[in-house]
């Protein structure tokens, strides 16, 4: 029997998988579901230790914990509303490290939904641009890799979307927790979704890979080592606000890595920050993706969005 928290992803999956299309994931999809159930589905502390990727998937024993590591975080910052945890509190549980299994969760790279928006195809930047002008960005191979030019965002604007992406972290890791492999996707220019390398590297769980980063850790850390291609797939939905500036509609994402669901209908707080949070104000429904230049050379490619459009009667 199935209780609330789990049949609701169970009845997410069904629908997350009409919007992926089965050409996509077909029947991955409903096995990152099964995983996700079986893990939970909140982020309280709760039994196991982090579960480091083999040949073949593993299980946590009921007797182990999940590490804290409180060095990599801070004790000064704000409370999360709705939780004990400060932004990037080091105590919070670090998420299980699961196996992905197959790796042909990820789809071949040009792949994509007939009706996607085509953002890179590894082939030209042509559809990004920098803070003054042209992105500035590397071409490697069939993905591009940050160099320090600074941030790109698309030139067009978007607001609900699907998206996909995928990225490679350096396969000669340096540094430690956010100094190694760090990048980010923003939403709206103010929603990140953070890019790391989070294969063997502590750091404080809200910011880790695919963390909704300074508010929700996932509910399990799908990381790949170092050098080898990843992928988000990513349903955001933006804000409303009334007329009033008041939030009628928070922000939400639901969050796949490497094919298992690590972030449920999450409602953002807010534009995401560093050590910090911060409240709502009003702002165009519309806005650029932008990809963050953190210092570190991580690579992307093939991505693509759909734009989602509300039920109107």
């Amino acid at each position: 029997v199935l209780d609330a928290s789990r049949f609701n992803i169970f009845r997410a999956s069904r629908t997350l998988a009409a919007l992926f299309g089965a050409n996509l994931f077909g029947a991955n999809l409903f096995g990152a579901i099964a995983l996700a159930t079986l893990v939970g589905c909140d982020t309280t502390p709760t039994a196991g230790d982090p579960i480091e990727t083999t040949s073949a998937p593993q299980k946590a024993s009921a007797t182990e914990t999940r590490d804290v590591v409180p060095e990599v975080g801070y004790s000064d910052t704000p409370l999360i509303p709705g939780t004990t945890y400060r932004v990037h509190d080091g105590t919070r549980p670090q998420p299980l490290l699961v196996s992905i299994g197959d790796q042909a969760t990820l789809p071949p790279p040009g792949a994509a939904p007939s009706d996607a928006r085509i953002l890179f195809d590894g082939n030209d930047l042509l559809q990004w641009q920098g803070k003054n002008g042209a992105a500035g960005w590397k071409l490697v191979g069939d993905g591009m890799e940050v160099n320090g030019t600074g941030d790109i965002a698309t030139r067009e604007s978007f607001g609900d979307v699907q998206m996909h992406v995928e990225f490679r972290t350096p396969t000669k890791p340096s540094g430690s927790s956010q100094g190694r492999g760090n990048s980010g996707v923003f939403f709206l220019e103010r929603y990140e979704i953070q890019v790391l390398d989070s294969w063997k590297n502590p750091t404080y769980p809200d910011g880790q890979a695919a963390a909704i980063y300074g508010q929700r850790p996932p509910l399990v850390n799908a990381s790949l080592p170092p050098g080898q291609w990843q992928a988000y797939d990513i349903v955001f939905l933006g804000p409303r606000f009334a007329k009033d500036g008041s939030v009628t509609r928070p922000a939400r994402a639901t969050v796949f890595h490497n094919g298992i669901l690590v972030q449920h209908d999450v409602p953002f707080q807010g534009p995401t920050r560093h050590r910090t949070l911060t409240e709502y104000e009003p702002h165009p429904e519309r806005a650029p993706i932008r990809l963050q230049d953190h210092g570190d050379p991580v690579q992307f490619r093939n991505i693509w969005v759909r734009e989602l459009t509300e039920e109107t009667d």
